[in-house]
């Protein structure tokens, strides 16, 4: 979950650290720290508590530490509370080795108890100073940097992204990696490890990407990689596209708000070039027709927002496939002994394409012989390379720990692919499938053009904000877009908020209705709208204050019955979760702004989950 950036150059690397930490301060705020090695102050190594404006402002921007040589890290704490000790870079006993981890080291107990009947004696709660301290342990057996980080890796268990550098070696950084991101940079003034490539496309577009088991010595002029055994491996370079200004906040407030006004290009650019002459065109997609319909059973998996996207698919591919839709937590899938064979297609959903729960349910399903196919925005990432075949969503970077414009991309792709595959198996009538995709098209334009008049969601914001609990509900899609609204809701305004089918309003829940409790109530979906009417008055009838979310044509129908409406143009049906959640994601950003939340970094979170 960590963001870790290392540099090794010509020019003064903590200036440098700091900047990259700062672009990627989503993955973890609970403290910060940098290691920086030169010839006349040695190993210097500075790390606080909080946010990285603690550390810059305690190093000056950089200014107090001399060298070109050095790690940094902003953590997301696992083992040990945040605080000055357990922040990184961690430190070996004899000060000569610091390190910088992301991950969990399963095994790190068992090593730190047999290291302390050494004599060993640690100063952190972290399960990372167990590697500092095997890793000094091992470098006085062998007295050789890259032969003592091959032995350490040979004893830790669990996933792990390792940025080390010793004082005995001035000019060299050492990083590895196992189930945790780990890019490599090819600069023009030096080398760069990160564990995002937003962290240093300032400085550099040309990349490689490690793989499990790997081990990198890097130096001002040379990047060299070895496998486990040791063994010298080519590695080969990509070049980055994005552009630098995507993960910059470009005058807007939060990145969040400016991330939900770019959702329409977003959106735009993973549509159009994958619909060619009226039919949709998925050039990376490698199953045959044949092999599509020799499909039993379709999976989705995911976590987050993108298994909210899989809930939002199930409704949508089972009308156009005709084939059963399972759609599972990849915490829960890998432990339920799934029903997977060779005659399933697994759709593994996932923003960063480095989620280590949906990784491991990639990995068990295709381990159980299933077709696997990734839906990630990252280029190069494990899931992308891991998957039998990937499709992106090229929504660029994403910069705000709530995600919104991937969200949405992975929506319309997720659309894109179900029309794809119900058109191989002939179950779409064909004046259908053209009406999906020509209301696809001008999706952008339509959200546009609720984006430039949603002055009354933030009056709604303003009125509802000093609300406790919030409960959302509607039917079919409208249940499936309500989680994802809850979820943001809860994520930056720290409301205590949930989502309910309202056909299940009698079964229990409606027992937490009391007067005054806000409703969001969602009536998008036309076929059961007159069904959701009922429910919301039975919640009004409890006392319910109801702010409902519609299409402009059920507006006026709907403002007999709910407290406030909010509309949105209207659309195929299986389009208005797309159109619907903007509004949800603004009532969010609104309220939370009212409370005074720290919106881009909302507390406890982080924006890649790499760690189980």
């Amino acid at each position: 979950m960590c963001g870790i950036i290392g540099y090794v150059g010509r020019q003064q690397a903590a200036p440098i650290l700091l900047d990259g930490l700062e672009r990627m301060e989503y993955r973890g705020y609970d403290s910060a720290g940098v290691a920086v090695r030169s010839g006349e102050q040695g190993l210097q190594v500075k790390k606080t508590k909080g946010r990285l404006k603690n550390l810059a402002d305690m190093i000056h921007g950089g200014a107090d530490l001399e060298g070109c040589l050095g790690i940094g890290h902003t953590r997301w704490a696992t083992h040990g509370e945040p605080n000055d000790i357990n922040a990184h870079p961690h430190v070996s006993e004899n000060g000569s080795i610091a390190l910088v981890h992301n991950g969990i080291i399963e095994n790190y107990l068992e090593i730190k108890e047999h290291l302390q009947k050494l004599g060993v004696t640690f100063t952190s709660d972290t399960d990372s100073e167990v590697v500092a301290q095997l890793l000094e342990y091992h470098y006085n057996e062998c007295h050789n940097m890259l032969e003592a980080v091959g032995r350490v890796l040979r004893r830790i268990q669990g996933s792990y992204a390792l940025g080390i550098i010793c004082s005995d070696y001035p000019n060299a950084l050492i990083a590895a990696r196992k189930d945790s991101p780990l890019i490599l940079g090819y600069g023009e003034d030096g080398n760069f490890i990160a564990s995002d490539v937003t962290a240093i496309i300032k400085y550099t577009r040309n990349v490689a990407y490690m793989d499990d088991g790997e081990i990198a010595v890097l130096t001002a002029d040379s990047i060299d990689v070895f496998d486990d055994e040791l063994v010298p491996v080519e590695k080969s370079r990509h070049q980055v596209d994005w552009d630098v200004t995507a993960a910059e906040k470009g005058g807007y407030p939060h990145f969040m708000f400016k991330e939900i006004l770019e959702q329409p290009e977003a959106i735009r650019k993973t549509v159009s070039p994958r619909i060619r002459d009226g039919r949709v065109v998925l050039d990376d997609f490698s199953l045959t027709a044949e092999q599509v319909r020799d499909i039993s059973r379709i999976f989705i998996i995911a976590c987050g927002s993108s298994y909210h996207v899989g809930m939002v698919s199930k409704y949508n591919w089972e009308r156009l496939l005709r084939r059963p839709v399972q759609v599972d937590l990849a915490s829960e899938f890998r432990y339920s002994d799934p029903l997977v064979d060779e005659r399933s297609l697994v759709i593994v959903i996932s923003q960063s394409g480095e989620t280590l729960d949906t990784m491991a349910a990639m990995r068990e399903a295709k381990r159980r012989g299933a077709r696997t196919l990734a839906v990630v925005n990252v280029v190069g990432s494990s899931i992308a390379r891991e998957a039998d075949d990937v499709l992106y969503t090229w929504a660029g970077p994403e910069i705000a720990v709530a995600t919104t414009k991937a969200y949405s991309t992975q929506l319309v792709l997720m659309d894109l692919i179900g029309l794809y595959l119900a058109d191989l198996l002939g179950t779409v009538d064909q004046s259908e499938y053209g009406a999906i995709l020509a209301e696809m098209q001008v999706l952008p334009e339509k959200m546009s053009r609720f984006l430039e008049h949603f002055e009354d969601v933030q009056y709604f914001a303003s009125r509802y904000f000093n609300h406790n609990s919030i409960f959302f509900i509607g039917r079919n899609l409208d249940y499936a877009m309500g989680l994802e609204g809850s979820l943001k809701l809860k994520e930056i305004s720290y409301i205590h908020s949930e989502a309910y089918a309202s056909g299940e309003l009698k079964h229990g829940t409606i027992s937490l209705i009391e007067p005054g409790t806000l409703v969001v109530a969602l009536g998008t979906y036309a076929p059961l709208f007159d069904k959701f009417i009922s429910n919301v008055v039975e919640v009004k009838a409890r006392g319910a204050e109801v702010l409902a979310l519609t299409t402009e044509s059920f507006r006026e129908k709907m403002g007999k019955t709910a407290d406030a409406v909010i509309a949105v143009p209207e659309t195929h049906p299986f389009l208005k979760p797309s159109l619907g959640v903007v509004p949800l994601q603004l009532f969010a950003y609104y309220v939370a702004l009212q409370r005074g939340c720290d919106i881009d970094k909302p507390r406890n979170l982080a924006k890649s989950v790499t760690v189980e």
